[in-house]
């Protein structure tokens, strides 16, 4: 196991993440079974106080693992130097079988993280905990994937041996690498880049609509999952290449480093804070006619709107600069 203090954080705030994730979904399937507003007993009295102190735990818990997302992708580019053959993270992730499935789910939770805090916090302006339901479904489905996240983090780092021979990230992102990645490293850069900025196009012109009239969530929020995905996959085709300033080197790790001004993150922050903003103003729209929250709600959504069109902007036009003052012109 490599004893690097990142590595040992990361490590603490999944132990961290998953006891506490175990008390909140203990209770939190005790809310489910026995929740009654109506009621007046002790029971009851006794759930209420239990839901604030599960959704303050909650609260706390998942906001480390919105920030662990990056810590992870950051030690893995950190110790790319112990690794015979890894040039970034991509190498050293490709250590052992469990980094590209911690780093999968990882992305996954933090998507799922963002959206249950943001159903915690519209439950929490209601008067009459309007969404407890709801949020302790969401709590059941997040916290095995919590515990699930750390089982593969701790084997991850117990696995990492410093006299392993890894793969650059050249092999892995290429166009005869055979994989996943590498297909969609050769996806067209021309048709990629007219499906992101369609996308885009799309998502920022639903947002503004939504924002200023108050329809057609659902369309932003659809719009901007998919181009969520349509970025991952732009970033792979044609992105990347326009700052390495090389036709041949795809790989999205590298643009964390130095020698590119760190530039990957803020693309990423701004990419999956614009995800998780979005997907949110999707899952508040069956719950802006509750009557506790009919006017919480689409406050709300028109806050969550605002940084999801503003994140997407952001990236969109460091995406267009650099294609502007790259090096590197791409030929249909």
């Amino acid at each position: 196991m490599i004893l690097q203090p990142a590595a040992l954080a990361l490590q603490l705030i999944a132990l961290l993440v998953s006891l506490m994730g175990i008390f909140a979904g203990y209770y939190g399937i005790k809310i489910l079974g026995h929740w009654d507003p109506a009621s007046g007993s002790e029971g009851q009295l006794e759930l209420e106080r239990r839901t604030y102190l599960v959704s303050t735990i909650m609260s706390y818990i998942l906001s480390f693992e919105l920030m662990s997302l990056f810590l992870f992708i950051y030690t893995a580019d950190d110790l790319h130097s112990l690794f015979t053959g890894a040039m970034c993270a991509a190498g050293t992730l490709a250590v052992n079988s469990f980094g590209y499935p911690t780093l999968i789910l990882k992305i996954l939770n933090f998507l799922l993280a963002g959206v249950w805090l943001i159903v915690n916090h519209a439950d929490n302006r209601g008067y009459d905990y309007p969404l407890i339901r709801v949020k302790y479904r969401l709590l059941n489905l997040v916290v095995p994937l919590l515990l699930l996240e750390s089982g593969l983090l701790f084997a991850y780092f117990a696995g990492l041996k410093p006299d392993i021979i890894t793969s650059c990230c050249g092999s892995l992102f290429s166009h005869e690498s055979g994989s996943f990645s590498g297909d969609l490293a050769s996806l067209p850069h021309l048709a990629m880049q007219i499906a992101f900025f369609s996308g885009m196009a799309i998502t920022l012109a639903s947002g503004l609509f939504f924002y200023l009239r108050g329809r057609t969530g659902y369309l932003f929020s659809i719009a901007v999952t998919v181009t969520f995905l349509i970025a991952i996959a732009s970033i792979l085709s044609f992105i990347s290449l326009y700052f390495y300033e090389l036709p041949t080197h795809h790989c999205p790790f590298c643009l964390l480093q130095k020698e590119y001004g760190y530039i990957g993150y803020l693309l990423y922050a701004t990419l999956f804070g614009g995800a998780v903003t979005g997907i949110g103003v999707g899952v508040l729209m069956p719950f802006r006619k509750v009557g506790s929250l009919s006017s919480i709600v689409p406050a709300i959504q028109r806050r969550l709107t605002l940084v999801a069109f503003v994140c997407y902007l952001m990236f969109t036009l460091v995406t267009i600069w650099k294609m502007i003052f790259s090096g590197l012109k791409l030929v249909p």
